[in-house]
């Protein structure tokens, strides 16, 4: 008996180690063990022997059993890998996904044109001020020398949120800012003169066309200290036009108007051409309105703490979509949020091509 199960186990062992691929080993498992295997075929004679002999015979078929199929399992690995290694040096194909072109962002026009006017205005020596986008009435329109019934303040018609609980009178009320000026009213409040600023920022008013949108950028500067007169204004903003537009000899001229914040007040007016249904900058008989301007009145340097007697300067502003649409020829101001990635592709620039002050423009 002994001698069967060592030949059929010499047998079994030689037929799996022949196996030289996964099928011929599955074969060789079916034929050791499956219903009709050698080893399976001699477990349904145990019931034709003694109790003693079934026993004893019943542990060495259980054992043989065992070892064949350990035996089966380790020639399954080896073979597994042995295929893989083949499939790796045979399959010279690649089957992996193709890679997808990475898209190239890009800057969107209007931080382009935040940065260049940064750009300009810090080699003047001006310093970049930020502040919040929701005010209240005091920062925005009474510092500012608007009065609760003046009718300036219908030009800023802007998003009101709830009043703030335990304040009383301006600084109550809470909107959303109309203009960058706020920034310059808590400069003024938190600091000592001199002044010396550009306040870039998103601002916020209840309109919507072509021209206007509820959600703009304006970029405002401040000029405080001692001796501060109308010619550093016309000088400073004429100097910023021409290297903006890259114009050396771009005419400007000053026309008054009025805010109630500046006084004397002007707009800025630029050199240019509507011939041909086109417009070009700095050549031609024709002009165009690009800013405000004016000398800061001394009601604002008063509500501000500052004294009028010593202190004055001058304050000016501009909306940065209305001077980008200038310089790029953008037609229209709402395509500017309306988050289009073909119009980005095409007005966007690349990063490399963002100013600094150390290469300027």
């Amino acid at each position: 008996m002994d001698m069967q199960l060592k030949d059929l186990k010499n047998e079994l062992s030689g037929m799996v180690e022949a196996a030289n691929d996964l099928q011929s080993l599955e074969d060789a498992r079916v034929k050791a063990l499956g219903k009709k295997g050698r080893i399976t075929e001699m477990m349904k004679t145990l019931g034709n022997l003694t109790p003693e002999e079934r026993k004893e015979r019943g542990q060495a078929l259980n054992l043989l059993k065992d070892e064949i199929a350990a035996l089966i399992d380790r020639q399954q690995t080896a073979l597994k890998k042995q295929d893989m290694a083949e499939r790796l040096a045979r399959e010279t194909i690649d089957v992996t996904l193709a890679p997808r072109p990475e898209r190239k962002g890009s800057i969107h026009p209007i931080t382009q044109t935040i940065d260049e006017l940064i750009a300009i205005f810090a080699e003047m020596g001006f310093t970049v001020e930020l502040g919040p986008d929701v005010e209240d009435d005091f920062h925005n329109f009474t510092a500012l020398n608007f009065p609760h019934d003046h009718p300036a303040r219908e030009m800023h018609d802007t998003f009101y949120l709830p009043d703030v609980d335990g304040k009383q009178g301006d600084e109550a009320k809470r909107l959303l800012r109309t203009h960058t000026s706020t920034v310059q009213i808590r400069t003024m409040m938190g600091n000592k003169p001199p002044f010396k600023i550009v306040v870039p920022g998103r601002v916020y008013r209840s309109d919507y066309d072509i021209t206007h949108t509820p959600v703009f950028h304006q970029f405002e500067g401040l000029y405080i200290d001692k001796d501060i007169h109308m010619g550093h204004l016309k000088g400073c903003l004429t100097d910023f036009c021409r290297a903006f537009f890259k114009v050396d000899d771009l005419p400007v001229r000053f026309r008054p108007s009025f805010f109630p914040f500046t006084e004397p007040s002007a707009e800025m007016d630029i050199g240019c051409s509507r011939k041909g249904g086109g417009l070009s900058i700095g050549a031609g008989d024709d002009w165009l309105e690009i800013l405000g301007c004016g000398m800061v009145h001394p009601n604002v340097l008063k509500n501000c703490g500052i004294d009028p007697d010593e202190y004055q300067g001058f304050a000016f502003g501009m909306g940065i979509e209305r001077i980008a649409m200038l310089k790029y020829g953008i037609p229209d101001l709402r395509t500017f949020f309306e988050g289009d990635t073909r119009w980005l592709s095409h007005y966007g620039f690349d990063a490399l091509d963002m100013p600094n002050t150390a290469k300027g423009q």
